[in-house]
């Protein structure tokens, strides 16, 4: 197959390479900065993708990133792969501070506290747990005689998950906005200097070629 792995990876090497990538997390930034900056698309285009990676990875809906910045950036009309690569921004690295200001931007718009307690951290992973717990055992259930289950589930959805998918919504427009105003002019900066690069090499070429044609119609002459 095209796309399968020459070596393949141990489980405990894949899940290592998640939160650490061949190369350093500098590398990749570097990898996806290069990808961006080389996008064939006007410079606006590109911003809106970038607004609409960074605000999506703000959003509590975890695997679906991709799908919905793709979505967000084809509403906004922007370029799509800008989106996707902009979604970098929500990393293993990043991913505790995004969890924590959009939890606790929740909270208090709900009116639920104004921040999340750090001797609560623990009560968290078993909420979130039990919500998975819950998951599984209501999965079995429509397969078998036993009851569902909700009560883990809907202690997750207004403890975590609402508070959440609410909270996300000021810190995401204000890191996307950030990153279109930010990315915008870098943009438009370097395309430039790339087009008159191109430019200037396509001259160098031309009177390239003029000064060969005129060599050869001297020697042809000559003869």
């Amino acid at each position: 197959m095209v796309f399968k792995r020459r070596d393949r990876r141990s489980v405990p090497r894949a899940i290592l390479a998640f939160f650490w990538p061949k190369g350093g997390w500098t590398r990749a930034a570097r990898y996806v900065k290069f990808r961006v900056t080389r996008l064939p698309d006007p410079p606006h285009r590109i911003a809106r993708g970038i607004f609409a990676g960074v605000f999506v990875t703000f959003t509590p809906f975890f695997g679906l990133h991709f799908l919905l910045a793709a979505i967000l950036s084809k509403l906004m009309r922007g370029n799509i792969v800008a989106s996707l690569l902009a979604t970098f921004v929500g990393n293993p690295l990043t991913f505790p501070a995004i969890a924590a200001s959009s939890l606790q931007t929740g909270h208090f718009l709900l009116g639920t506290g104004g921040r999340v307690p750090m001797d609560t951290q623990h009560t968290l992973a078993e909420k979130i747990l039990g919500a998975g717990a819950d998951l599984r055992h209501n999965f079995v259930a429509m397969f078998t005689s036993d009851e569902a289950h909700w009560t883990r589930l809907a202690v997750f959805y207004s403890d975590v998950f609402l508070p959440y998918m609410v909270g996300a919504i000021i810190p995401g427009l204000i890191c996307a906005i950030a990153a279109y105003y930010f990315s915008l002019p870098v943009l438009l900066v370097y395309q430039k200097r790339r087009q008159a690069k191109l430019k200037a090499k396509w001259i160098a070429l031309k009177q390239k070629a003029a000064v060969d044609d005129a060599k050869a119609s001297h020697s042809g002459g000559a003869e």
